[in-house]
């Protein structure tokens, strides 16, 4: 049986774009910040490497990216001694615990 040319072609850059996918340096989609109702910061594909800082303390993150995200109190990146890192799924919202404080950072979950 014989594929056409267009359709191997097509199968061929369909394949490509697949495999560059699983290699890119920044999380496709948008982390928006807020701090109760009020938006503070909002980022569109940002890198998938370091840390990240919010603008000002946020109590509410919504992670509509398709990686998985790690919410910490400091500005860092770094976890308090007795606290730990909240794990946010992709496609997911997090609210602030108040006994936790407010999230100041991110970072993206290995995978």
């Amino acid at each position: 049986m014989r594929v056409s040319r267009p359709l191997a072609a097509l199968t061929g850059v369909a394949l490509f774009g697949i495999a560059l996918t699983g290699c890119q340096d920044q999380a496709s989609g948008t982390i928006t910040a807020r701090n109760g109702a009020t938006p503070v910061q909002s980022l569109t594909n940002p890198p998938i490497k370091g840390c990240h800082r919010f603008d000002q303390g946020v109590t509410h993150v919504d992670n509509f990216t398709l990686s998985s995200v790690l919410l910490y109190t400091t500005p860092d990146c770094t976890v308090p001694k007795g606290q730990t890192s909240i794990y946010l799924d992709m496609q997911a919202s997090d609210e602030v615990v108040r006994s936790n404080g407010l999230w100041h950072s991110f970072s993206f979950a290995p995978d």
